[in-house]
């Protein structure tokens, strides 16, 4: 069948479930296939981690994310090792990670490798089928790289479909979106990947090109990295001068233009996308001749932002060694258990070489932080970690707001209200 036939079958058959194969099952990949799963569409899940298809097949949810637990137990989703279980599908979704290289650039293995699988599954495939690139990948990516390895595959269609999911609220995200972009380079391609969205989504649907698409996603995820980084600038003027940050940028938010999101200064932006996909727009940037001054400025001042922190400790705390110091939040913002690109890693290596015992606590985190730090630091209860000489503070979850201050010495980068009843307190930009 071709791309236009398969088009007019869809667009005739409106309410339809797709069988759906999600190759990659990291948050974005399990999200994803959860998500279609609830809506009611046959979802084969592959990964190569065998220990993460048997948890999925048993209803545990390898990572935490709000609601997916409970999402993955009420839905019919299989996971499997097999590539060539996705035959079975219509529509293939690429959602394998790609991690930043030291040069900023994205490495590609994790969606290379498993599309060239899944082109040696689909020439046994008459049918038509559609592979959509849902992972984050730079401009160009998907034409160069993508759509060489299925040239030899007939009745495929390609298209760009990149994902805007917040870690902490990914399937809230997934199953109510602001927009659905979809990137296509022939129509036919874009009108199923369309027809299939537009069954059950209540959203704006943007149709580009394939390039356009993924740079969507670059500049989005920079600007609000753009946005942190200039409010957490404003914060430190704002320290200097004694002013309350926090009241700043609410002021600035009551303007339309401006809006109040990602505007809470602190010790800066972590996780494994925005710290990436900046790097790789400067990578990329430089690829091609131009040099991004102000990502890369962003860059630099977040990677300066948590080290102003430890400047706060030993204003009140000049030597370090031999000090206990206590770490409240490890993963890199509430809601999450990713420690990826976490502020607590520089910070808690730093601590380390200057001679104090670490000892801290997270609600989702310290399994993941265990694995970057398995003997150098204890791992305790808040009320351990707040008997410690000094507690820093780096993650704002909502049950640090529940705990006794009093007495404490307590570097805040987070501005989280309760602790400012502490004997000693300072907060980073405010």
């Amino acid at each position: 069948m071709d791309m236009k036939a398969k088009e007019t079958e869809l667009q005739s058959t409106r309410g339809k479930k797709e069988i759906i194969s999600v190759i990659g099952l990291g948050v974005v990949g399990l999200t994803t296939a959860v998500g279609f799963a609830s809506k009611g569409h046959k979802v084969i899940g592959v990964d190569i981690d065998k220990e993460k298809v048997r948890q999925i097949n048993n209803k545990v949810c390898p990572i935490y994310e709000p609601g997916l637990a409970r999402a993955l137990e009420n839905t019919e989703f299989t996971a499997t090792t097999d590539h060539e279980a996705a035959i079975e599908s219509d529509i293939s979704f690429l959602c394998g990670g790609t991690p930043g290289k030291p040069d900023g650039s994205i490495d590609l293995l994790y969606i290379e490798k498993p599309a060239i699988q899944l082109s040696k599954v689909l020439k046994a495939k008459n049918d038509y089928h559609l592979i959509v690139v849902r992972s984050t990948v730079v401009p160009g990516t998907t034409e160069s790289v993508i759509v060489p390895i299925f040239r030899d595959s007939e009745n495929v269609g390609i298209c760009a479909n990149p994902e805007f999911l917040r870690e902490g609220s990914a399937l809230e995200d997934f199953l109510s979106p602001d927009r659905v972009v979809i990137g296509a380079n022939h129509r036919e391609a874009g009108d199923v990947l369309h027809s299939f969205y537009s069954n059950d989504c209540q959203c704006p649907i943007f149709r580009t090109t394939i390039s356009t698409a993924e740079m969507i996603k670059y500049a989005s995820n920079s600007f609000l990295a753009v946005r942190i980084s200039f409010i957490n600038e404003i914060g430190n003027i704002c320290k200097k001068l004694g002013i309350d940050v926090y009241e700043v940028a609410e002021g600035m938010g009551h303007d339309t233009r401006i809006g109040h999101q990602y505007l809470n200064a602190g010790i800066g932006y972590g996780g494994f996308c925005l710290p990436k996909d900046v790097s790789a727009l400067i990578a990329k940037s430089k690829e091609v001749g131009y040099r991004a001054r102000i990502l890369e400025e962003t860059s630099n001042l977040n990677k300066e932002q948590p080290l102003r922190l430890l400047k706060l400790l030993k204003k009140h705390i000049p030597s370090l060694q031999g000090k206990s110091i206590g770490i409240l939040g490890l993963a890199f913002k509430p809601g999450t258990d990713d420690v990826r690109s976490s502020k607590a890693i520089e910070i808690v290596r730093t601590l380390l070489d200057e001679g104090t015992r670490v000892v801290a606590y997270d609600p989702r985190a310290m399994a993941n932080f265990m694995k970057l730090f398995p003997s150098e630091i204890e791992f305790a209860s808040p009320e351990k970690v707040l008997a410690a000489d000094a507690v820093l503070i780096l993650t704002e979850w909502d049950e640090f707001s529940n705990l006794d201050y009093r007495d404490k010495i307590i570097i805040d980068g987070r501005n989280v209200a309760k602790a400012k009843e502490a004997k000693i307190y300072e907060g980073i930009c405010w």
